[in-house]
């Protein structure tokens, strides 16, 4: 074999080649710095929800017509609640939902007809479709003990709430956080009064 018959290639030709080993191995870098970023992104996000900022998907009908069974809403972790907030708390390996009716120390009276006094006014409750008395076996009037909320459903006829010693009064150690937004679906998404 003679050095005539060795074709070496064009410097243009050699200098596309490293330019297509350069575009790849930039390719790659991008490739593998947008994975990792996402990642990261993902644990932060996963880590937000899970400390600050709990997303809860909703079963049952105890809150409606506030909240609706399959919705999904997001909560913010909170120990100071008012009356009239929304709370998820931990009851039996389940997550329930209510409405902050009084707080510790406050006096809970309810009438046949489903009317709430808490320390002898009677609440204002326009979220409410329908009073009812309800699944009551606690001896009224009731004080909420130290550190402990009074909670009730919206749909007062099917609820189990702190009217029953079944749930009782909800301690802070329990509570998931406050209902902020509803999530899902889109069509009710919004802040929750």
């Amino acid at each position: 074999m003679s050095s005539k018959d060795i074709s070496l290639p064009s410097v243009e030709a050699l200098e596309e080649e490293l330019n297509s080993v350069r575009r790849k191995r930039t390719f790659s870098r991008v490739l593998k710095s947008t994975f990792f970023s996402l990642l990261v992104v993902a644990a932060v996000a996963v880590i937000v929800a899970m400390l600050f900022l709990p997303v809860l998907q909703l079963t049952g009908s105890s809150m409606e017509p506030t909240l609706y069974n399959d919705q999904i809403v997001a909560a913010v972790r909170s120990s100071n609640f008012k009356t009239g907030d929304i709370i998820a708390f931990y009851y039996n390996n389940n997550i329930l939902v209510k409405r902050v009716i009084a707080n510790s120390g406050d006096w809970v009276d309810i009438d046949k007809d489903g009317n709430v006094t808490v320390n002898g006014t009677l609440l204002d409750e326009p979220y409410l479709q329908e009073k009812a008395f309800g699944d009551c076996n606690i001896a009224l009037p009731y004080q909420v003990p130290e550190g402990r909320v009074f909670v009730m459903g919206d749909n007062r006829a099917t609820s189990i709430d702190s009217r029953n010693t079944a749930v009782g009064c909800v301690s802070s150690e329990m509570v998931v956080g406050k209902l902020l937004l509803r999530v899902w679906p889109l069509n009710t998404f919004g802040l929750i009064d």
